[in-house]
């Protein structure tokens, strides 16, 4: 999973109320970058771990295919490789009020606003965490492998993936790359959906092209499993919504809301068994559900169908897929959005994606 996290020269802006976090943030990523080391450096030493040196080869090859043949940047990033002293990078932080579907945001110098929270510092997460639940707000903290800096900084390839399975691995390296080929400001929904459809297509093409039949069934149903989660939070939030409308008094409207919870993850576990998954989401919807936690899920996911039916338009051509949608993100957020609407239901109109940014008023 991707995650942003503001890491430039925040901390000379001294008179932001928020000046602790950033410096937080600045020196937790500054502790990253000092552990880099160039990737072509390791794999000339004859004492490298066998194991480490063929998945370092393995990102190599992966880098390479995403320049040739999915039009991602070409640059340094993940070019070099950083050893940490745990399984995660961050945490991220989401949040949401109680009676809300909608997750909390925050704004940031340089990237705009984002609706997580990424924290190193653990302390510092729980007195966040604190002062949200003075306000009943639901909270869900993520174990966070890998980030983007949006090109700010040379991403490396960190210990904290770099075992995964391969089409894994490939699929993270698709997903932080598109961050760094386009990304607009206080869109999450675009920016998320946007890295996690090309993660999806360019995961698939690369299997493709390496003759991996096998995994290509296995992705295929991996993803039919995905979105059929993915439809179930939809349908939950949407339920949730109706409920959070109503006028009944609080401890009802509590008690019916955790009904309807407990309803969505007894669905799961039908589920699952249709789809023979012993783990997937298993332990996810098990360990308890709230809005903010559904809510980190659909950020990731609302748009991926409109952009997939996009690539289809544009002949699975990812440099004219990546022109066609910048020509999307330069509309007003209202358009953007009646836009990627028309292409999940494949109902485009002249209007319905006008190249020209249009004025929301």
């Amino acid at each position: 999973m991707s995650k942003l996290l503001i890491v430039m020269s925040v901390v000379l802006l001294s008179a932001c109320s928020n000046i602790g976090y950033y410096w937080h943030s600045t020196k937790g990523h500054l502790s990253i970058m000092n552990k880099r080391v160039n990737i072509s450096t390791l794999l000339e030493n004859p004492n490298l771990d066998a194991q480490l040196r063929s998945r370092l080869v393995l990102v190599q090859k992966i880098r390479a295919f995403s320049i040739t043949k999915l039009s991602l940047p070409d640059n340094d990033s993940y070019t070099n490789y950083a050893q940490l002293n745990q399984p995660y990078v961050l945490k991220n932080l989401f949040a949401a009020p109680e009676f809300s579907t909608h997750l909390l945001s925050w704004c940031y110098p340089i990237a705009g606003c984002a609706s997580y929270r990424g924290y190193y510092d653990e302390t510092l997460l729980s007195k966040f965490v604190t002062t949200l639940e003075t306000d009943r707000s639901d909270v869900y903290i993520t174990e966070v492998p890998a980030y983007s800096t949006l090109g700010w900084f040379n991403d490396p390839v960190l210990s904290s993936f770099i075992n995964w399975p391969d089409a894994r691995l490939a699929g993270l390296i698709f997903h932080e790359l598109t961050h760094q080929r386009l990304y607009i400001d206080n869109d999450t929904l675009f920016n998320e959906s946007l890295a996690s459809a090309v993660q999806r297509m360019g995961t698939e093409l690369w299997l493709k092209s390496n003759q991996q039949s096998d995994e290509i069934g296995q992705f295929r149903e991996s993803n039919l499993y995905h979105q059929a989660v993915v439809k179930l939070i939809q349908k939950t939030q949407t339920e949730l919504g109706i409920l959070y409308k109503t006028d009944m008094l609080t401890e009802k409207k509590r008690q019916l809301k955790q009904q309807i919870l407990d309803t969505t993850i007894e669905q799961h576990a039908t589920m699952a068994k249709s789809f023979n998954k012993k783990n997937g989401y298993t332990r996810w919807f098990s360990s308890g559900l709230n809005n903010a936690k559904l809510a980190s899920i659909s950020a990731y996911n609302t748009h991926i169908p409109a952009f997939i039916n996009i690539m289809d338009s544009q002949q699975d051509s990812f440099k004219k897929f990546f022109d066609y949608v910048e020509t999307i993100s330069e509309l007003p957020k209202s358009r953007r959005d009646l836009c990627l609407d028309a292409w999940q239901k494949n109902k485009l109109t002249q209007s319905s994606c006008a190249v020209q940014p249009i004025s929301d008023g």
